[in-house]
Order: C-alpha cells, then sequence, then structure tokens
C-alpha cells in the first residue's frame, strides 16, 4: 500500500513562510489530481489548493496570492509554498493525490502553528 508521507510543517512567526513537502512511498499511476488540505481544531477538513497532472491550479481564497502548489508527477510530490502566514492558517495540513480510477491518498498531516 502506497503511502504519502509530508514534511516541512512547524511553528512559525506571523508573516513568516514554511514549505510543506508530500512524497508517495512508492509509484501512483495515472495520477488525476494533487493537492493539500487543512483542518483547524473544532472544524471540518478544507480545500487549500489543489494542481491537476496538466499543471491547473486552484485555491482557495483565503490564500490566494499567499501560497503556491507545485508539483511533478512523475516524482509522486506535491509541494506548497506558504508566504505571509496567518495565526488564521493555524491547523493540521494534508496532502492528498487522486487518480483517474477514483482511488484518493492521504497522508497523515503536518502540524502548521502560526504564532508569536
Amino acid at each position: 500500500q502506497v503511502q504519502l508521507v509530508e514534511s516541512g510543517g512547524g511553528l512559525v512567526q506571523p508573516g513568516g513562510s514554511l514549505r510543506l513537502s508530500c512524497a508517495a512511498s512508492g509509484i501512483i499511476y495515472n495520477i488525476n489530481a494533487m493537492g493539500w488540505y487543512r483542518q483547524a481544531p473544532g472544524r471540518q477538513r478544507e480545500l487549500v489548493a489543489t494542481i491537476t497532472s496538466g499543471g491547473s491550479t486552484n485555491y482557495a481564497d483565503s490564500v490566494k496570492g499567499r501560497f503556491t502548489i507545485s508539483g511533478a508527477n512523475f516524482k509522486n510530490t506535491v509541494y506548497l509554498q506558504m508566504n505571509s502566514l496567518k495565526p488564521e492558517d493555524t491547523a493540521v495540513y494534508y496532502c492528498n493525490i487522486k487518480t483517474t480510477w477514483s482511488t484518493s491518498y492521504w497522508g497523515q498531516g503536518t502540524q502548521v502553528t502560526v504564532s508569536s
């Protein structure tokens, strides 16, 4: 069973930056899209950003202009560059890879805390 492993989370001050990485432990074929989601305490998991196999990106309104998603299908990796972080960005961030066969892989999550 292929697993996704995230890294790069941590504690950062408001206005700071972090770069999250996600790599698959094996090969995932027929990737349709890769993305990042987050879940804050007491809230539902929400979409942060996605990128399709063709390179099209989509962002939540709350992160537009501050976050950038990138990925490499052939490496089964996806990244999230987060700039100008705000306290409301504090959450557990999960990466996700979806295939054209409707299989969905999830990482275990990485904590991002934005606080002074």
